[in-house]
């Protein structure tokens, strides 16, 4: 996919205060992270890793707008979910929406993760995009790093889709008892060949 480069910041200004530029949002996945979660996958990623799963995801024109407290409380009606996970396209481009979101569903009790194609060494930089560190703040788990075609981990049990990408446990899920009911290693049964990743 050759996409046509843009200022990333220009375009994230047309995304009105409160809201979210999506790609698409899934109740009671058991596949992206621990329990039964939410997905949001957010629109917007300068990386274009080859074999990408979600190339639809790149371009940061406006896609699916979705008020935040609307989507808080399209996660909280289910029952089912115990946690949110943040995949895209790129978190961190949307990060002081995506905080806003992650402060009201742990106020509630679910716990919140986020994909990254960004280092957690990078999100803590000065050049990291706007509102990382409030995001950060709001994480229980992060899983950074590009995925990289050349060093794929073709196995539905990884934790990872490439070698170079981290787990890091920001917080203690088990402690807080936010929707933690299962071993970290377990989570992220998928079916074979099938999978998001970021």
């Amino acid at each position: 996919m050759n996409l046509q480069r843009t200022n990333p910041y220009l375009k994230l200004l047309e995304i009105p205060v409160g809201y979210l530029n999506i790609m698409g949002y899934v109740d009671k996945s058991e596949v992206n992270g621990p329990g039964s979660r939410a997905v949001i996958w957010v629109q917007g990623c300068l990386r274009e890793c080859p074999s990408c799963f979600n190339p639809e995801s790149w371009p940061f024109e406006i896609n699916q707008l979705i008020k935040v407290d609307t989507l808080v409380q399209k996660i909280l009606s289910n029952p089912h979910n115990t946690g949110v996970t943040f995949s895209g396209g790129e978190p961190f481009w949307q990060a002081p929406a995506l905080a806003n979101l992650a402060r009201q569903v742990k106020a509630a009790g679910l716990n919140v993760m986020s994909f990254t194609g960004f280092s957690l060494e990078q999100l803590r930089s000065d050049q990291a995009p706007a509102g990382v560190g409030d995001l950060l703040d709001q994480l229980d788990i992060l899983i950074d790093g590009a995925y990289v075609q050349s060093l794929a981990i073709h196995s539905p049990d990884s934790l990872v889709a490439s070698r170079n990408q981290r787990v890091h446990l920001i917080k203690n899920l088990a402690a807080s008892g936010r929707g933690m009911k299962q071993p970290l290693l377990g989570f992220f049964r998928r079916p074979k060949g099938r999978g998001i990743y970021p």
